[in-house]
């Protein structure tokens, strides 16, 4: 019989263990939730789609609404004064997400929009080195009170490989699945996600891989005629929302195997189950 969460020891322990079979989920270290606001770390109501939706939303909201659909290669680079992630306001929410999202122990922890571990201010042109998208997705995931059942990271590829194995059966205990993208219609809650850089061709039967790689997740906000609206951090240096095309039945890719979206190699999408079970 599945259950939401685990119940906390009355001496304060933080949650449970999973029990992978090996490969990346076997390697994975869950962060300490000392950082954690208690009703997150409780939690004080179950971990549920909508609440990963609104606080996606609210997110947005507070970064201005931004919305940008055209292809990413169209969009030059914004000059340092005008990125959202190094304005007032917005570099500190960003250390926010770094903060409540990873294990305090971890260098990433201290960053925010614009400081490294040290606290000292890079350079606008060398922020790739510190992209904060995968922090957003934890962050979200954290606050909506997903627990133990989440595996909160820096990487994207870290939950997409869990995902994955979650799939394959080799792990379990976790709030995400992957699923094929031709076959499954993402639903609000779910994460959509793409391999990058000289990953890109990585497709949903090369996973999980064996190392990391550079990768991009959405959180799926709303069902539309013929699109997603989907949510993601670090997209223009802020939380955007763009829009993805989808089949009349939901789906990524089309009944001829290509992907509807001309512009984001789409390659898996994580449905999320919740209440989340554990292990």
């Amino acid at each position: 019989m599945r259950k939401w969460g685990c119940l906390l020891a009355v001496l304060g322990l933080a949650g449970c263990a999973h029990k992978p079979t090996g490969g990346v989920a076997a390697t994975y270290k869950p962060p300490s939730d000392t950082q954690v606001p208690e009703f997150a770390k409780r939690p004080y109501e179950p971990f549920n789609r909508a609440a990963v939706v609104a606080i996606a939303q609210r997110e947005w909201r507070m970064f201005g609404q931004p919305v940008d659909d055209d292809p990413p290669e169209s969009r030059p680079p914004l000059p340092p004064e005008l990125k959202p992630e190094r304005e007032q306001g917005y570099w500190q929410r960003i250390g926010e997400y770094w903060w409540t999202a990873l294990d305090p122990t971890e260098k990433e922890a201290a960053y925010t929009g614009k400081h490294d571990e040290f606290g000292i201010e890079f350079p606008a042109a060398q922020d790739g080195q510190y992209a904060w998208s995968a922090a957003f997705i934890s962050y979200v995931m954290r606050i909506a009170g997903a627990g133990p059942g989440f595996p909160y990271s820096p990487n994207h590829a870290t939950y997409i490989n869990i995902a994955k194995q979650m799939a394959d059966g080799t792990t379990s205990g976790w709030a995400v699945t992957a699923e094929r993208p031709e076959a499954y219609a993402p639903m609000p809650g779910d994460l959509i996600c793409l391999a990058r850089g000289r990953s890109a061709r990585l497709r949903y039967d090369d996973l999980p891989t064996a190392t990391s790689f550079p990768a991009h997740c959405d959180i799926v906000v709303e069902r539309q005629q013929g699109q997603l609206a989907v949510i993601g951090g670090n997209v223009d240096d802020a939380v955007t929302m763009k829009h993805v095309p989808v089949t009349p039945d939901g789906k990524l890719v089309g009944p001829d195997g290509v992907i509807l979206d001309t512009r984001y190699p789409w390659m898996v999408v994580l449905r999320l189950d919740t209440p989340a079970p554990v292990s």
